[in-house]
Formats: C-alpha cells, structure tokens, sequence
C-alpha cells in the first residue's frame, strides 16, 4: 500500500508541478478539468447511479466548464458570484452535517447529483481563476489546506480526546482541528516573511487577506480551515450512505479523486469569495 501510494504521488506532482508554474491558467486549467470530470464520475457513483449514467454526467460537467472557459467568463469579475457560492456553501454543508447520514439518504437522488455536479464545476472555476491571478495564490490556497490537514492528524493522533463528529468521520477529533487552524496561522506567518524578505510579485493568499488588515487576515485563516473540515466531512458522509470507504480506486493507494479534494470543495470557493471581498 505504501510502495502505491508513493508511486501514485510522484505521478501526481509530474503532472501538476509543471502546470503550476507554466506562464498561464491553461494546463493546469485543462489537467484540473480531467480530475474534475473524474470526481463527478465519482460523486454520481457514490449516489447509486448506473456507469453509464455516470459518465454521461462527468462528460457534461467537463463540456459545462469548456463552455465557461470558451466564453471567457473566467476572465471577468465574479466577485458577487463567489459571494453567493460561499453563502450557500457554509449554509448548504453545515445543513446536510446537521441532519446526517439518514438525512442525506433522504433527499431526492437528482438534487444530490445536481449539488455535487455544481460544487465540482465552481471548484474547477475557482482553481482557474486562482492560477490566472497568481501562482503564488493557488499554490498557498492549497497549502492551506494541506497543512490544516496535516496538522489536524498529529495533533489528533497526539492529544485528540473529544470527537468532533464520530456518525461522520470517526477518527477526527476537535482537538486535531484545533491544531490544524494553529499549523496554518504558523504557515502564514512565516510564508509573509518569506514573501516580504524576497519581495514576490505574485502575492499568496495570505498576503491578499492581511491587505485588509490583521483581524480580517486571523479570521480569514480560522474561517478556512474550519470550512475545510467541513468539507472532508460532506464527502466522508456522502461515502458512509453508501457504505464506501473510497469515492474510488482510480488513485491506487489514496482512493478517489473526491478523496483527494474533499476539502478543496469547500476551501477553494472561500478563498475565492474573501480575496475578492
């Protein structure tokens, strides 16, 4: 399991690296879209739909996100846009957490697949539009989300008592994401640092957040890394309706592509809507 999954991630950051710092948003833009359309396959699986059917969507999903890119939409201002995605993120999850596992099941199979199919469709717009802004903004908006999610398994692992949601996701714990929000206030700070002494011109995300001053910068981190965990969450209940410990095996050694970007879902869009506040 491990010899695969060290092979599965050195694949990975071939791929993705090169797009990272390629000039424009295209490559990543396109090999982004790939994994978009495979966690929509994905999501349609985990809500019992038949192969085909699932394909079908995970295709319309991907020519949905060439028709934005084609027009150009991308590259115009969508800042009221973002706002209502990340209103209706934080109240749409927090929503399908509190009413669990047996209120999930519940909802009408079309609204479930149309809810994940629009959430991977403005995960994909925000990845884009985070590129085209600055590398250095994708790049740390990711971070962010790894190190909350690095940090959350030591510091649970360590010292992690009370159980954040064990229906859901038992191995998360309050303390684990208590020091996942900590490794993250740490990452900024030092990353400023970094980007101030070596005087960047493509700001990170956390220099776009502390331009608005100091408070707005701390609750900013806070309001990710906590939403992150929502994130990981929504799809860790989705799996549990169906009884799947994977969204997939497409990525041997790490499950699914879903399992992979479950806290992107959340995290990206956010990230999107405060920059642009």
């Amino acid at each position: 399991m491990l010899k695969q999954r060290i092979i599965t991630a050195v694949i990975l950051l071939a791929l993705f690296l090169p797009a990272f710092f390629y000039p424009d948003a295209s490559l990543l833009g396109a090999l982004s879209l790939a994994f978009i359309g495979a966690a929509v396959w994905e999501w349609a699986k985990l809500n019992q739909l038949k192969t085909f059917v699932s394909m079908v969507l995970a295709a319309l999903c991907v020519l949905i996100c060439l028709f934005i890119w084609d027009r150009g939409m991308l590259d115009s201002n969508w800042r009221q846009l973002w706002l209502g995605v990340g209103c209706l993120w934080v109240m749409g999850s927090l929503y399908i957490i509190r009413i669990g596992v047996s209120g999930w099941q519940s909802i009408n199979p079309i609204v479930r697949v149309i809810v994940g199919l629009m959430v991977l469709i403005f995960t994909w717009c925000a990845i884009y539009q985070a590129k085209s802004m600055s590398t250095n903004l994708i790049f740390t908006m990711l971070a962010l989300v790894w190190v909350a999610d690095i940090g959350a398994y030591f510091f649970g692992r360590a010292w992690g008592k009370r159980k954040l949601a064990p229906a859901i996701s038992p191995g998360k714990s309050w303390e684990g994401v208590w020091g996942g929000m900590f490794c993250v206030f740490v990452l900024a700070l030092i990353w400023m640092q970094i980007e101030e002494s070596l005087a960047w011109n493509s700001p990170s995300l956390f220099k776009l957040l502390w331009k608005h001053g100091w408070l707005y910068g701390l609750m900013s981190l806070f309001f990710l890394s906590a939403m992150s965990v929502v994130g990981d969450l929504f799809e860790s209940l989705v799996k549990r309706s169906t009884g799947a410990k994977d969204s997939s095996q497409l990525l041997p050694g790490h499950g699914g592509v879903l399992d992979r970007v479950d806290a992107l879902l959340t995290a990206l869009p956010l990230s999107m809507m405060l920059v642009l506040l």
